[in-house]
C-alpha cells in the first residue's frame, strides 16, 4: 500500500507579527503540527485601513497562500481582520478556517465589579462584532473599548529587541481608566493578537493606575489553539514537528531585527511572497 502523504501545515496570518501570541498556543496544543507564519508586512498595519480594504485584501492574500503551502487549516491571527474579513474569507476558501475575536465571555465571566475593559486596535473596536459580543455574553457589565496604534507598534519593537516608550502602555490604560466608571475595570480583554506580547507592560501601567485594585488581562489565545485542535482531531503528524516557516509579504530585507523573536516561536525560515 502507496502511505499516505502527511496533511498540510496549519496557516497563520496576521499583518505583522502579533499572530505569534497565537502561534504559541497552538504549537503547545498540536506539538506535532508544521506550522507557517505569514506576517502582511506589506499590508502593515490592519488597524488603521478602512473596513472596504481589508475585506478584500485578506480573502486575496489568502488565496495565495493557499497555493503556496496547500494548509490543513487557517487561522488568522489578528482581531481586526476577523472581525471584518471572516465571512469573506469561508465564502472564498474550501477549508476550515479559525478566526480570533475579543475575549468578551471569558472577561465577563471573570469580573468581579462588572466593569470590563476592551483593548484593540481602532478598527475592531468600532465593529458591530463587538457590540454583539457584549450584548450576548456581558449584558450585565460596563464594556469600556479603547483603539491604540501605538500599542502594537510598541510589540513590534520589542520583538525588534527594543525597548518600547513606557509612556505608550500607559497611555493604553488611560485611555480605558479615565472613561466613566474605568476606575471599577476589573479585566481587561487583549483584543489584539500583538497585545499579548506586551502583557507584562500593560499590567504594570495599570497597577500604577489603579493602584489597589487587581487587574487580570485575557486573550483569545488559548481558545483559539483549542478550536483548532478539535477540528484537526482526525489528522496525524509525524513526530518531530519540523522547523517553522515564515512568509513576508513585503519582502525579507527588513526581517533581520526579528529573526531572534522569530526562532524562539521555533520559526526557522524566512520567505517572501
Amino acid at each position: 500500500m502507496q502511505a499516505r502523504p502527511a496533511p498540510g501545515p496549519i496557516l497563520f496570518l496576521d499583518s505583522g507579527i502579533g499572530g505569534l501570541s497565537v502561534l504559541a498556543a497552538v504549537r503547545r496544543a498540536l506539538p506535532h503540527a508544521p506550522l507557517v507564519y505569514c506576517a502582511d508586512s506589506a499590508g502593515f498595519p490592519y488597524g488603521t485601513r478602512t473596513e472596504a480594504e481589508i475585506a478584500t485584501r485578506v480573502p486575496a492574500l489568502l488565496g495565495r497562500l493557499v497555493e503556496r503551502v496547500h494548509p490543513s487549516i487557517i487561522v488568522i491571527a489578528c482581531n481586526t481582520a476577523s472581525t471584518i474579513a471572516l465571512p469573506h474569507v469561508r465564502a472564498a476558501l474550501d477549508l476550515p478556517v479559525v478566526g480570533t475575536v475579543p475575549a468578551i465571555k471569558p472577561a465577563a465571566e471573570r469580573s468581579k465589579t462588572r466593569v470590563i475593559g476592551v483593548l484593540g486596535t481602532r478598527a475592531t473596536v468600532r465593529q458591530p462584532y463587538v457590540d454583539d459580543l457584549s450584548a450576548r455574553f456581558a449584558a450585565d457589565c460596563t464594556v469600556l473599548r479603547h483603539g491604540s496604534a501605538e500599542l502594537v507598534e510598541a510589540a513590534e519593537a520589542k520583538l525588534r529587541g527594543k525597548t518600547p516608550d513606557p509612556a505608550i502602555f500607559r497611555a493604553a490604560i488611560e485611555g480605558l481608566a479615565h472613561q466613566p466608571g474605568g476606575d471599577r475595570i476589573d479585566v481587561i480583554v487583549l483584543a489584539c493578537t500583538h497585545f499579548p506580547l506586551v502583557a507584562e507592560e500593560l499590567a504594570e501601567a495599570a497597577r500604577a493606575l489603579l493602584p489597589g485594585r487587581p487587574v487580570s488581562f485575557v486573550d483569545g489565545a488559548e481558545g483559539i489553539a483549542r478550536r483548532t485542535a478539535h477540528l484537526l482531531s482526525g489528522l496525524h503528524w509525524p513526530a518531530p514537528a519540523p522547523p517553522g516557516r515564515a512568509i513576508f509579504t513585503g519582502g525579507t530585507e527588513s526581517v533581520a531585527p526579528y529573526r531572534p523573536a522569530l526562532k524562539a516561536f521555533g520559526i526557522e525560515t524566512v520567505e517572501s511572497l
